[in-house]
């Protein structure tokens, strides 16, 4: 059996916050982060993002990196002892993915260990699955603290759709919510970090995991027909992992980002393991403030899920976190409030 983990700290750099307490209160308070771009859209008209407020001049891997720096730095400040001891789990956007603006992961990971003032004990472990990034970095984290091999592991996600290749490639595959395309998402862009110990520690922990791949993806050639077999699957390991059913969730944390399909596949699983009477699930979607913010969505709604839990908000207990990607990747985690 593998072993568990728990959440000591989170951290977060958001378009509606630059701190986890406030973006999390913001996203409560259904704010969001949308404005006019420098990116022109259909018809000559500006482009609707959701861009992080930090200086213009920050492009690229630099800005990355200092998004990414502030969402560790701030998780640290729980514990600030872990800094010593941490490894890094660095939660990246799909290396195929037109328009990525990381060039090179092993130079922005050394670029935030700098601004960090960091020395790092272990070596930095890179996982490039886009949106679901933070469901393996999840099994990869419970496996290294059961090994001994770190005392406590950091998962940091950082991504943006908010560069000039990738709008051009959206805009082209109509991926993008314009006045012309209904069905589409915000670009947006953000950094979040939560750090994990072993179990019994901290104020949330890991029930149960579950990983899988759907056949029929987004962009799947044969238009195979979406049955939500990927995503169902995920559901039922995570489920069986913690022991219960899915009318035992509480309620859920989901990566939507807007296009029918996401939907249309939570639905599916949902209603293919839902049986008998079970109360009301609550659905929590941080698209709805911050729009698409890719490998950064994993390590976020966990956050979402902390702060709810350690301020007593949360809508229910235990707490369903799906993700998945547009190469079919799905993730599936339940998450547990310890009392204290």
């Amino acid at each position: 059996m593998l072993a568990g983990l728990d959440i000591i700290g989170v951290g977060m750099v958001t378009a509606v916050g630059l701190d986890a307490p406030s973006a999390c209160a913001a996203m409560r308070a259904k704010l969001d982060g949308f404005v006019e771009t420098r990116f022109i859209g259909p018809r000559d008209g500006w482009l609707i993002g959701a861009p992080v407020p930090l200086p213009r001049n920050w492009v690229g891997e630099r800005r990355l990196a200092h998004m990414a720096a502030g969402a560790i730095g701030e998780a640290f400040e729980h514990h600030p002892s872990a800094r010593e001891d941490a490894a890094l789990i660095l939660c990246l956007p799909e290396e195929d993915r037109p328009g990525r603006l990381v060039r090179d992961a092993a130079t922005l990971s050394a670029t935030i260990s700098e601004i960090l003032e960091m020395r790092p004990r272990h070596r930095t472990r890179l996982v490039a699955h886009g949106r679901p990034s933070g469901h393996v970095a999840l099994d990869l984290a419970r496996r290294m603290l059961g090994a001994g091999e770190a005392a406590h592991v950091m998962i940091a996600g950082v991504d943006s759709y908010l560069g000039t290749l990738a709008i051009a490639h959206l805009l082209a595959a109509r991926r993008l919510l314009t006045p012309d395309n209904p069905n589409g998402f915000i670009p947006g862009e953000a950094a979040a970090a939560i750090l994990c110990a072993p179990e019994g520690t901290g104020t949330l922990a890991l029930g149960g995991l579950g990983l899988a791949r759907e056949a029929a993806t987004i962009y799947n050639a044969e238009d195979q027909p979406l049955r939500g077999d990927g995503m169902t699957a995920a559901y039922r390991a995570a489920l069986g992992e913690t022991g219960i059913e899915m009318n035992g969730v509480g309620y859920r944390v989901s990566d939507l980002v807007g296009e029918q399909y996401w939907f249309k596949q939570a639905a599916l699983a949902s209603l293919r393991l839902l049986r008998g009477r079970h109360d009301f699930q609550d659905l929590w979607i941080p698209a709805e403030s911050l729009g698409n913010i890719g490998a950064a969505v994993g390590p976020l709604m966990i956050g979402m899920a902390w702060t709810a839990a350690r301020k007593r908000y949360a809508a229910g207990d235990p707490v369903l976190i799906e993700a998945s990607s547009d190469s079919g990747a799905c993730g599936a985690a339940i998450l547990r409030a310890r009392a204290g």
